[in-house]
């Protein structure tokens, strides 16, 4: 037959369990985290030299809260934030069709 406890006891040893993996984890030596993003991750040039069109856009992927999502400068300007397939859907919707040498 096991002895009843006290709430005062209970409580007590509940405490002192807390204090000592408290403790123990004060004992440890501090996990290595990983070293902060820098603010710029990548960006991409795109240059297009047809005689019609020339032209010169700088896409800009800097930091975000999210993960694998950027906030996407174009030519110092904010866009949006998203990731990098959807930075180049953009960039492939905003460069305008030409035509070939045969169609014409």
């Amino acid at each position: 037959m096991a002895y009843r406890r006290s709430k005062k006891y209970s409580a007590a040893r509940l405490k002192a369990m807390a204090a000592g993996k408290a403790r123990a984890r004060m004992a440890r030596p501090a996990p290595d985290y990983p070293p902060a993003l820098p603010e710029l991750r990548m960006r991409i040039t795109v240059e297009r030299f047809d005689p019609s069109c020339e032209s010169r856009h700088v896409f800009e992927m800097r930091r975000s809260r999210r993960v694998d999502q950027f906030a996407v400068w174009v030519d110092g300007a904010p866009w949006k934030v998203t990731g990098l397939s959807g930075a180049l859907e953009g960039l492939r919707k905003a460069t305008p069709r030409l035509l070939s040498e045969r169609a014409m």
